[in-house]
């Protein structure tokens, strides 16, 4: 299923967060209680259930899950969810052997073994991998004087890949003709753990800088220097503390930190910024490629759309499609639907996060409806 059509829809939303970047914060203090959506209960309101959950994964989504669990639990008063922003590998792993009721992760389950271990945690069904939240990759930098880097896709690929190590080098030169650059060492940082935004990242280096980039697709750092840091505030923190340092963290993570960020070459031959309407250009063009209630998203990353900025990732839920123990199901189902009903995606836009397009969003809500 292609998207395209909702990239309109989609670009407006993205937009909205430009607005509302100052409330991107780990410590917004404003929430919006579950008041309806598709999967709400009585009343137009949430689908309220008892106990208590466990999950762990990805950190990109962690604004996102923080307002998701104050609003559901405002309203369900005997709900408690615990999500630990790990990392999108630890969390599969968790999921996995059976530590954590679902994981987040900002690539889907990889076909073999990731797969596998999930199924057999799940009695055997699939796993499913539900879309919940899209969000551009950006690439942050701390660098005096020098306020619209601009880079092509073999540049970034150099500098990650340890080649281009100082800020004055002929190829970034090349890129920003006009920009007085410094003769200052390049600090580029990445993730240390196990990460679907690395994933996503070198997935666009491979497609993107094919040839350049030498490192593959990995959701573990390869490229050989660097500084390594724990979780999307790691390394958010770490760039806006040291002078000279760029790094690839989700748009949500540079607003919370005052971060500038690059605008990057596409395959329309253009240097693009990173806002709401040029990413919604690109999460547009994704296509469904799951199959049944698994809604694996395909995006191009060597999208020629014009005016669009190619590093987006999509967060999942991951999660059994049957085979959850039947006194967390429940939960797992109320606390899912309401983070897919309308409702709760509206509370993205204020978060730096874009809502996923409609006709994603009543899969995602219908997926979890059939979990059992």
């Amino acid at each position: 299923m292609n998207l395209k059509r909702h990239g309109f829809i989609a670009g407006i939303a993205l937009t909205a967060t430009l607005a509302l970047a100052a409330c991107g914060s780990d410590n917004n203090e404003t929430s919006t209680s579950p008041t309806s959506g598709t999967s709400g209960g009585a009343a137009g309101g949430p689908t309220c259930a008892s106990g208590s959950l466990t999950a762990q994964g990805s950190s990109a989504q962690k604004n996102a899950m923080d307002e998701w669990i104050k609003g559901y639990q405002t309203a369900c008063k005997d709900a408690k969810i615990d999500y630990q922003p790990t990392g999108s590998g630890a969390g599969i792993t968790a999921f996995s052997g059976g530590t954590a009721d679902f994981a987040g992760s900002d690539s889907a389950l990889k076909d073999g073994e990731e797969t596998t271990k999930a199924t057999a945690r799940c009695g055997g069904a699939p796993a499913l991998n539900l879309p919940m939240v899209t969000g551009p990759i950006a690439i942050a930098y701390n660098l005096d004087g020098v306020k619209d880097l601009q880079l092509k896709p073999a540049t970034l690929a150099k500098i990650f890949g340890g080649s281009i190590t100082k800020w004055d080098d002929a190829a970034i030169k090349a890129d920003n003709p006009s920009a007085t650059l410094p003769a200052a060492p390049i600090l580029a940082v990445h993730r240390s753990d196990s990460s679907g935004t690395t994933d996503n990242f070198t997935g666009y280096l491979d497609k993107a800088a094919a040839g350049t980039w030498t490192f593959a697709k990995d959701k573990v750092w390869k490229a050989p220097g660097g500084q390594a840091e724990k979780g999307s505030d790691g390394v958010a923190g770490a760039i806006k503390k040291s002078a000279g340092a760029i790094g690839y963290v989700e748009w949500s993570f540079v607003k919370a930190n005052s971060l500038s960020s690059a605008k990057i070459y596409n395959g329309a031959g253009e240097y693009t910024a990173l806002t709401g309407e040029a990413a919604g250009k690109t999460i547009a063009g994704a296509k469904v490629t799951g199959t049944g209630d698994d809604l694996k998203l395909t995006i191009d990353y060597g999208t020629k759309e014009a005016g669009a900025y190619p590093i987006v990732l999509v967060t999942y839920e991951i999660v059994c499609s049957k085979g959850t123990a039947a006194d967390k199901l429940a939960l797992v189902k109320g606390f899912l639907g309401y983070t897919a009903s309308t409702d709760g995606q509206k509370l993205l836009d204020k978060l730096g996060y874009a809502p996923l397009p409609e006709s994603v969003r009543t899969k995602v809500d219908a997926s979890i409806k059939n979990l059992a």
